[in-house]
């Protein structure tokens, strides 16, 4: 545990002038009494952010810079970054954070749970933020409310060979380039893309998006609708022959794992690989020329399932008394273009912010952040969780080559299997 930022005699001298005004001094004792001064000693000055260990450098550089104008001490400390949620619905309030640093999945159950404090950002903090990217750290049953200040984007995008195939203008070019290459034989893919025996829905979903399907579709507030099953849409289960054709031709494997994917293409046995930014350091090192698109438009656009990550606001913040001031820095400060040009630089993934986007300098991660435009927020609702598998494992019945499951009966079974978990 890291120590906090400021000087400890500052701090007594604090605590002692507000104990003076309220006309009594805190007892040197332990038990709840004490631990309720401690959470006043530090609440006047100091806001304590969780962030984990690859985050923290950056977010402490970058939260000092707006506490250093607003009189404002921060205390940045390391949590194993799954830990963050797990532990803040146990945290004693004495030890609690302010802010968090999180992933937009965790919205939801932590705004159901009362954890988390809605944000109003001002209109000029949200200007350069698309909707898609609010929209993931957005959650409500009936109406929408903002929990999160989005500042790094990832995503999965079509990641092409440009020696061994050209960029595709379309997707019966993709299709047709795949299958050449695949069909010259010596174990070649025509895509490499992730799925093994457990499916993976998050790879397969610019295919799916690209057949017009969707996990949950929304309400007149723009809330999700659990109830609301896209995998048996009849717009989609209509596409769902072309999956069956893929199955056919072997465009589509679910036999190919994330190994298997991976190693594919690196030894130049696959020309397009769906993966994401987190494997560029991968392929440069393998000297590689490659370019990054979207998937091209099948039947509706092929975007994929976008992450995000950013900040939250606890409930502690308002038993601290730094409600006002930890919101400032989430919802207005790390909106801003500035300081989400230094968390990307420092962290490798793209900026929320449209403005810091421009700014990104490594071209392939620039081109990921392209290849998400438009693109869909995992489901932040807890009902999400009965939907991995079930979309997953569709797709591993109808791509597993012979043998394979229809895939319009497998999507509908999904369909149906998913709103019996939910109930």
């Amino acid at each position: 545990m890291k120590k906090r930022i400021g000087v400890f005699g500052l701090l007594v001298a604090l605590v002692a002038t507000s104990a003076l005004m309220a006309g009594t001094l805190p007892s040197a004792a332990t038990g709840s009494g004490s631990a309720a001064a401690g959470t006043a000693r530090t609440a006047a000055t100091t806001i304590r952010i969780w962030a984990d260990r690859d985050r923290k450098p950056a977010v402490t550089r970058v939260a000092n810079q707006w506490a250093s104008r607003r009189g404002v001490t921060v205390e940045v400390v390391e949590k194993e970054f799954g830990k963050i949620r797990d532990d803040l619905k146990t945290v004693r309030a004495e030890n609690a954070p302010d802010v968090i640093v999180g992933a937009h999945d965790w919205t939801g159950q932590l705004a159901a749970d009362g954890l988390v404090l809605p944000l109003f950002p001002k209109k000029a903090s949200t200007a350069q933020v698309p909707g898609y990217a609010l929209d993931a750290f957005s959650y409500g049953t009936t109406t929408k409310r903002l929990y999160g200040a989005p500042v790094a984007i990832e995503n999965a995008g079509l990641v092409v060979n440009t020696r061994l195939a050209r960029v595709p203008k379309n997707w019966a070019d993709l299709e047709k380039q795949a299958l050449a290459f695949k069909n010259k034989g010596d174990g070649r893919l025509a895509i490499a893309v992730q799925q093994g025996q457990d499916g993976d829905a998050y790879h397969m979903y610019p295919f799916f998006s690209g057949l017009c399907g969707y996990v949950f579709g929304k309400n007149k507030s723009g809330a999700l609708n659990p109830k609301n099953i896209g995998l048996g849409n009849s717009k989609f289960l209509k596409n769902t022959a072309l999956v069956d054709k893929w199955n056919r031709t072997g465009l589509i494997n679910a036999k190919v794992n994330g190994d298997a994917a991976r190693d594919a293409f690196l030894n130049g046995k696959a020309a397009f690989w769906v993966t994401g930014p987190w494997n560029i350091d991968t392929i440069v090192a393998k000297g590689i020329k490659f370019q990054v698109v979207q998937v091209p438009k099948i039947k509706c656009k092929s975007v994929p399932f976008l992450g995000a990550q950013g900040f939250m606001v606890t409930r502690f913040a308002t038993t601290h008394g730094v409600t006002s001031a930890a919101k400032d820095l989430v919802s207005n400060y790390m909106l801003g273009s500035g300081p989400q040009v230094q968390l990307s630089v420092a962290n490798g993934r793209y900026p929320a912010n449209t403005k810091a986007g421009k700014a990104v300098k490594n071209k392939y991660l620039a081109q990921f952040g392209r290849a998400g435009q438009g693109g869909v927020p995992m489901p932040n609702i807890p009902q999400m969780g009965s939907v991995w598998s079930e979309l997953g494992g569709a797709w591993v019945k109808a791509t597993r080559g012979e043998g394979a499951t229809k895939a319009r009966a497998a999507f509908a079974t999904a369909a149906r299997n998913i709103l019996n978990k939910i109930g």
